[in-house]
C-alpha cells in the first residue's frame, strides 16, 4: 500500500491531532532554540518559508465558506415548510442566546474567583503593561473603540446590505440576511401559488442549490485531506512565535479561560443534553470532535463551517435545518467569547482600582452577550470587543488600549479555546432543537 493511500485511509481526526501535536512540538523547539542559541532571526526566516503552507489552508477554508453559507442557507430556508422553519428557527435563536448567557455567567464567575491582577500578581501585569506601552498608544489612536449602540447599529445595517457587495467583501451577516430572505421567498411562492409550472421553477432553484452544495462538498473533502498538513504548519507557527506569551501572569488567565471553556463543553453542555433529551451526551460530543479539532486550530467559526455542516449529517440532523442554523451560529453564537471577555474586564478593574458592584457585573454580563454577537466568527474577532466591555467600566481610551495590548500577547492561544467553544455550542444547540422538533434520524441513539 502506498504512503498516500495509508494517509488517506487514516481517520481525519487522528491525522489532524498528529499534525497539531507535531507542529506544536516543532514550534516549541524552534522557540526554545531561538532563545537558547540567540537565533531568533534565523527561526523567523524558517517560519516565513513554512508559514504559507499553513495560511493557504485558512485561505482554502475561506474560499469555500461563502458558497457554503449562501447555498446551504437558501436550500435550508426554502426546503422546510414555513411553519416548521419559523418554529425551529425561533428556538435556535433562543438556544443560542441562552447558551451565551450561561457562558457569560461561567466566565464572570471564574474571573471573580481567579481575580487576575489582584495582590502579588498585579506587579507582573504592570511590568507587562510597560512592555506593551508603545503598542497600547498605537491602539488608542485607532478608531476601533465603538460604543455598544454603534456595534448593534452596524450589525443591523450589515444584515440588510447589497448582496453582491456582501459576497465580495465577505460580510457574513449580509450574506445570511439575503440568503434567508431569498430562501423564504422561494418557499412563499411554492406555498401560495397553485400554478404547477411556477412551483416547478421554484423547485428547480432548490435543486440547483442542492447540486451546488454537492459540488462544494467535494471541494471540502479535498481541503480536509490537506488539513493535517496545514494544521502542522499553523501550530508550528503559533508556538514558535507565541512561546513566551504563556509565562508569568498570563498563566492564570490562560488556565482560567481554558478551564472555563472546557467546563462548558464537557460538563454544562452534556448536562443540558442529558436533561433535555435523555440521551448519552458524550456520544453526541464524540460525533462532533472533528469540528472541534478544526475549530481549535483554525481559530475561526466561519472557516470551520463547512466541516460543521458535514458533522451535522453524522449527527443525523435534518439537512435543511442544519443549513439554516449553523451558518447563523457561526456568525452570532459566541459562547467561548463570553467566557473570555470577563477575564480581562476583571483584570482591568484590578489594575486601575475600580470597585465593581452587583449592578456593574450585571451590566457587564449583558454587554458581553450583546457585544459577542458582533465577534464575526473570524480569528481574533473578540479582541476589539474589549473596547466595548471595558468602556462600560469608565476607563479612558489609553487605559483600555493597555488592556487590549496585554490581551494581544495571549489572544492567539485563547482564541483556539474560545473558537472550539463557539463551534461546539453551535452544533449542540442545533442538535438539541432538531431532536426536540423531530428533525433528526435518530442515528446517535441507535449507535
Amino acid at each position: 500500500m502506498s504512503l498516500l493511500s495509508r494517509y488517506l485511509q487514516a481517520s481525519l481526526v487522528k491525522r489532524v491531532i498528529v499534525g497539531l501535536l507535531a507542529g506544536a512540538a516543532l514550534g516549541a523547539g524552534l522557540w526554545y532554540a531561538s532563545i537558547a542559541f540567540d537565533i531568533k532571526e534565523q527561526v523567523q526566516q524558517v517560519m516565513r518559508v513554512c508559514s504559507p503552507f499553513g495560511t493557504v489552508f485558512i485561505s482554502l477554508l475561506k474560499m469555500i465558506v461563502i458558497p457554503t453559507v449562501f447555498f446551504s442557507l437558501v436550500q435550508g430556508a426554502s426546503s422546510l415548510p414555513l411553519s416548521k422553519l419559523g418554529r425551529a428557527g425561533g428556538k435556535i435563536v433562543c438556544w443560542y442566546f441562552a447558551s451565551m448567557c450561561v457562558s457569560s455567567l461561567i466566565g464572570m464567575g471564574l474571573a471573580l474567583w481567579i481575580n487576575p491582577g489582584a495582590g502579588a500578581s498585579l506587579t507582573g501585569w504592570q511590568e507587562l503593561a510597560q512592555q506593551f506601552g508603545s503598542q497600547a498608544q498605537a491602539i488608542a489612536q485607532t478608531d476601533s473603540a465603538k460604543s455598544l449602540t454603534e456595534v448593534l447599529e452596524k450589525l443591523l445595517l450589515d444584515f440588510f446590505q447589497n448582496p453582491f457587495q456582501a459576497l465580495a467583501n465577505g460580510n457574513f451577516l449580509g450574506i445570511i440576511g439575503f440568503a434567508i430572505l431569498f430562501g423564504i421567498s422561494i418557499r412563499l411562492v411554492i406555498e401560495t401559488t397553485e400554478d404547477t409550472a411556477v412551483q416547478a421553477k421554484m423547485q428547480s432553484l432548490i435543486n440547483l442549490c442542492d447540486a451546488c452544495m454537492l459540488a462544494v462538498n467535494r471541494i471540502i473533502g479535498m481541503v480536509m485531506n490537506y488539513s493535517p498538513i496545514g494544521v502542522f504548519f499553523l501550530s508550528a507557527g503559533i508556538f514558535s512565535v507565541y512561546g513566551p506569551a504563556i509565562i508569568g501572569p498570563y498563566v492564570t488567565v490562560l488556565l482560567g479561560v481554558a478551564s472555563g471553556i472546557l467546563f462548558l463543553i464537557f460538563v454544562v453542555y452534556p448536562a443540558v443534553l442529558a436533561l433535555v433529551l435523555r440521551q448519552n451526551p458524550y456520544r453526541v460530543l464524540g460525533a462532533v470532535k472533528e469540528a472541534m479539532v478544526l475549530a481549535f486550530v483554525t481559530r475561526s467559526s466561519a472557516a470551520t463551517l463547512p466541516v460543521s455542516i458535514r458533522v451535522s449529517e453524522r449527527l443525523g440532523i435534518n439537512r435543511e435545518l442544519a443549513s439554516f442554523a449553523l451558518p447563523l451560529g457561526a456568525t452570532v453564537n459566541m459562547d467561548g467569547v463570553c467566557v473570555h471577555l470577563p477575564m480581562f474586564a476583571i483584570l482591568a478593574a484590578n489594575m486601575f482600582g475600580i470597585t465593581l458592584g452587583f449592578g456593574d457585573l450585571a451590566l457587564m454580563m449583558v454587554t458581553t452577550v450583546l457585544a459577542a454577537i458582533g465577534a464575526g466568527g473570524v480569528p481574533g474577532g473578540s479582541l476589539m470587543l474589549l473596547f466595548i466591555i471595558l468602556g462600560t467600566l469608565g476607563l479612558d481610551a489609553t487605559q483600555i488600549a493597555v488592556i487590549v495590548a496585554l490581551a494581544v500577547g495571549i489572544n492567539p492561544v485563547l482564541d483556539m479555546f474560545e473558537t472550539m467553544g463557539n463551534v461546539t455550542g453551535d452544533l449542540l444547540c442545533t442538535y438539541t432543537v432538531a431532536a426536540r422538533e423531530g428533525l433528526t434520524d435518530g442515528r446517535i441513539q441507535r449507535s
